[in-house]
């Protein structure tokens, strides 16, 4: 059974670490998990090391903590829903370092956060801080990148988001496995349906076509067994083309609440490509995307 006892959800007070945060809660309350409210205060000098500042430039950076604790606060106030246990905390230094290393002195089991989906460059590289995380992060990273797409249902007062169409993406590697077992287990809490697709790329001739779709269709069916279908409802598909197309395609069919993929073993091309597909659908899709390391 899978467990999830420390989410760390990072915040920047914007929009989109807002929407973050609500998915953040939403795990929290269905595995009764300890929530993690993280805020770094990254100095000027990180940021422009060439530079020199005045003393009173670096007097004001280290009286931001107080201040930080205060909007945290209020963020709190603003977006906190009832039975979460949280901590909140205010780091200082380089948002990605603290980021890492807070999630691995407290061993999250999940890290939660938004991204910023702009145009142009910032949309190319998901905004670096998001990023770095997804490629060195060693537990899964959830990315919420646009507070629109909104998953509330108003009915639920307790509910911040409800999960009811979850597609998992496999290739039936062993890192599609790892992250068949979270697909499996949120569709679970949440009693949601739970798509699996399987994209073929590199086609078989005409004629052995049919039975390679065949083929497919029966491992995917053979993936959930029967106990698990009394928990869930589990649907299986396989498409044709480029995977990353195929997958967001899928996403938009169903109105995926959220998309949860396998990324391979951070060596040294899977750092520079960070799985391509993974990526991919990170950048160019509206749906929360579950990214899970080998």
């Amino acid at each position: 059974m899978l467990k999830i006892k420390k989410i760390l959800c990072p915040v920047d007070f914007s929009d989109f670490s807002a929407k973050a945060y609500d998915y953040a809660q939403s795990l929290a309350r269905h595995y009764g998990a300890t929530l993690l409210l993280q805020h770094v205060i990254q100095p000027m000098t990180a940021t422009y090391p060439y530079y020199a500042f005045p003393d009173m430039v670096n007097e004001a950076f280290w009286h931001l903590d107080s201040t930080a604790e205060k909007k945290l606060d209020e963020f709190l106030a603003e977006h906190q829903a009832e039975g979460i246990q949280t901590e909140r905390v205010v780091h200082n230094g380089m948002v990605t370092d603290c980021i890492l290393e807070f999630a691995k002195k407290e061993g999250a089991d999940m890290i939660v956060m938004g991204t910023h989906g702009r145009q142009g460059f910032d949309r190319l590289t998901m905004g670096s801080v998001t990023e770095k995380v997804l490629r060195k992060a060693a537990c899964p990273v959830l990315v919420v990148r646009k507070p629109a797409h909104n998953f509330v249902r108003p009915s639920d007062t307790n509910e911040t988001v409800r999960l009811q169409k979850i597609l998992l993406c496999t290739d039936f590697s062993d890192h599609s496995s790892r992250a068949f077992s979270y697909a499996l287990s949120l569709a679970m809490e949440y009693n949601a349906d739970l798509h699996i697709l399987h994209v073929l790329e590199d086609m078989p001739a005409a004629e052995n076509l049919q039975a390679a779709i065949a083929d497919c269709a029966a491992r995917l069916e053979g993936l959930v067994s029967e106990d698990d279908r009394n928990w869930c409802k589990a649907h299986s598909a396989v498409r044709i083309g480029k995977p990353y197309q195929q997958i967001l395609q899928m996403a938009v069919d169903l109105d995926a609440d959220l998309v949860v993929m396998g990324v391979r073993g951070r060596n040294a091309v899977d750092l520079a490509l960070f799985g391509s597909t993974t990526h991919r659908v990170i950048q160019i899709g509206s749906s929360p995307v579950l990214a899970v390391h080998t």
